[in-house]
């Protein structure tokens, strides 16, 4: 009987295994170079000639090794890295599988030089398709030299698959570039046909980054650092105005190894919320550090993908640092005066009414009330727990400024649009102060680059969002109760909405029964509702809700929370006292994204001081 199972030989299935790990000239590349930082290379050069195909060749001064060792890497499954099931569960180095070089051996021409600093002569290895052609010494520096040459000459259908040479060569560099980042103690030196396209000394992260990818861009990174129980995080995130059109531009390296992870991508995008324009993508460099045992990176061939022992948690460090790092540095618009507008612009001054013209509020503009110290890189000066202590006055007889977070209550800046702070009496000094409201809807301030402008209603919507979804994390909502409860009665599609969200809805402040027959009794209001507007507010966000829903918002606590924050929130229109602007502005600078509201619109601009002098004629 005829036996239709076989073992394969082991030329075939080297070259069946080959495909996993070598898939173009980047991978041989990415393979060599994990070799070269695993051996303890502080200089690596790579070398290649049509995009790789033709030859690629990876010098370094690590360790180097020894004529068994040389010849026995080239077998599969053949590797310093690991020695046991145990040494596989913590994971430091970049390589483990043992199966790269056999793989690049299997389909390619090899050559490789290597010698050991105890050894006065090296080893020379020629291997064509898994066959040894020539092993004798050689004279060499320490370290290892491997030349790839004629990638895929024994199997021409794999060649013929790869991409046109400026594609091949851009994922060259790709794979240098990363390493580059993530190792700038290394120097690295990269020649493409005879022309060097890289040639990076040892430095420091920062200084790799500014060589990398110029002045401009490295002006635009912000800073982020964290170090916590879960994991560590650190690198640089791009600012919105410098926003790709792709995704080729994140760089995460987990303990130092590049990973292509959605997790943590998604992570990232996701903290920038509503400030990328729609089919933008952020630049970013971060670097994950995260106990081995924690994470398998054994799922693949490439080994560019992780999984995480506990992905929920990873994620929502990542989702907070990010965030975190953004509200804490400036990424307010600037606006530039095109030509043609001044004359406009004057006219509308001319136009002021005379109490705009009072003495005190353009004498008082040399005293700012909110400072972003060094050029607004930190959004402002905060004292514990966040509070702006940027005052540039005495502050001693000033009780409406909290030195503690928190100081304020839930409803403390509605109460006081409603109330207008009857227990304190402005002066027209205190009237007079850096900080105005125009038409009733926007806030201006002077800070030190320039003049700060905030829409009221964005900002306290900002504010109010934040709120809510705190309440549903804390489950502590913030209730005024009613004196005399309101009866409503619904349309019936409301009063099944209100039954479905019932629960959410007193997370947010809403005391109410279900009276049955559409009927609902209000006995209570979120703390940040209006005194009058109990009936309305309500209708209103149950509006809202159906609105968002209807556009594609799912998410049930999201989506309440920007129905409320939009309806309950004051209005253009609205005036406001100089206190009342103030707390606004702290409360605002104490959420977690000062910048945009729920729906993506801008809260702040500003007017940096240079225009301001170039349509003055001072520059």
């Amino acid at each position: 009987m005829t036996r239709k199972i076989n073992i394969l030989s082991p030329d075939l299935a080297n070259k069946i295994a080959a495909g996993e790990v070598v898939q173009r000239p980047a991978s041989v590349v990415k393979e060599l170079v994990e070799n070269s930082i695993d051996a303890g290379a502080t200089k690596i050069s790579v070398i290649v000639k049509d995009a790789g195909k033709a030859l690629i060749q990876v010098i370094d001064n690590g360790e180097g090794m020894s004529e068994e060792d040389a010849a026995m890497a080239f077998r599969r499954h053949a590797t310093s890295k690991i020695h046991s099931v145990a040494d596989l569960e913590q994971i430091c180095s970049l390589g483990f599988r043992g199966e790269a070089l056999a793989s690049i051996a299997a389909v390619s021409q090899v050559e490789m030089k290597t010698r050991q600093a105890s050894d006065d002569v090296g080893t020379l290895l020629r291997i064509e398709g898994d066959e040894i052609k020539e092993r004798s010494k050689t004279a060499c520096e320490q370290g290892t030299s491997i030349v790839v040459k004629n990638i895929f000459f024994n199997t021409p259908a794999r060649r013929n698959f790869l991409k046109t040479r400026q594609t091949e060569l851009k994922n060259i560099t790709d794979v240098v570039v990363r390493y580059a980042i993530a190792y700038p103690a290394i120097e690295w030196k990269y020649v493409s046909d005879d022309e060097v396209l890289l040639d990076l000394k040892k430095k420091q992260l920062e200084d790799r980054i500014l060589d990398l990818f110029g002045k401009k861009q490295f002006e635009s990174l912000i800073e982020m650092k964290e170090e916590l129980e879960i994991l560590s995080i650190s690198g640089f995130l791009g600012k919105p105005d410098f926003a790709r059109k792709g995704r080729a531009e994140q760089y995460v390296f987990l303990n130092g190894r590049f990973i292509f992870s959605k997790l943590v991508n998604h992570a990232a995008f996701q903290a920038y919320e509503h400030l990328l324009q729609t089919g933008s993508y952020p630049f970013f460099i971060l670097f994950l550090t995260i106990d081995p045992k924690k994470i398998d990176v054994n799922v693949h061939p490439s080994k560019q993908e992780v999984k995480f022992e506990n992905e929920s948690n990873v994620y929502q460090v990542v989702l907070s640092a990010v965030r975190r790092a953004l509200a804490t540095h400036d990424i307010i618009p600037s606006v530039t005066l095109q030509e043609g507008t001044a004359t406009q612009s004057f006219d509308d001054t001319l136009r002021l009414s005379p109490q705009a013209w009072n003495a005190n509020q353009f004498q008082s503009a040399t005293a700012p009330i909110f400072t972003i110290p060094k050029e607004d890189r930190n959004s402002v000066q905060r004292g514990a727990g966040g509070t702006i202590i940027g005052i540039e006055e005495d502050q001693s007889q000033n009780t409406l400024f909290p030195r503690k977070h928190g100081e304020y209550s839930a409803q403390s800046l509605t109460a006081s649009i409603n109330q207008r702070l009857l227990a304190h009496t402005e002066t027209e000094e205190q009237e007079g102060r850096a900080i105005w409201q125009i038409h009733n809807k926007y806030i201006i301030s002077q800070i030190k680059s320039g003049i700060m402008i905030v829409d009221q209603h964005v900002a306290h919507e900002r504010i109010l969002y934040e709120r809510v979804l705190n309440n549903f994390q804390n489950s502590l909502p913030a209730t005024q109760q009613l004196l005399f409860p309101e009866t409503i009665e619904l349309h019936p599609s409301d009063y099944s909405l209100v039954k479905e969200l019932q629960q959410y809805l007193e997370q947010v402040g809403f005391a109410l029964k279900l009276f049955g027959k559409n009927t609902v009794v209000l006995e209570g209001i979120p703390a940040d509702v209006r005194i009058g507007n109990e009936r309305k507010i309500l209708q209103d966000v149950l509006d809202e809700y159906k609105v968002n829903e209807h556009g594609g918002l799912l998410d049930i606590r999201d989506n309440l929370a920007k129905s409320f924050a939009c309806k309950a929130a004051i209005k253009a229109g609205d005036k406001l006292t100089t206190s009342e602007m103030i707390i606004l502005i702290d409360q605002l600078f104490a959420t977690k994204m000062p910048f945009v509201c729920p729906h993506g619109r801008p809260i702040i601009i500003k007017i940096p001081l240079e225009e301001l002098d170039k349509r003055f004629g001072r520059t």
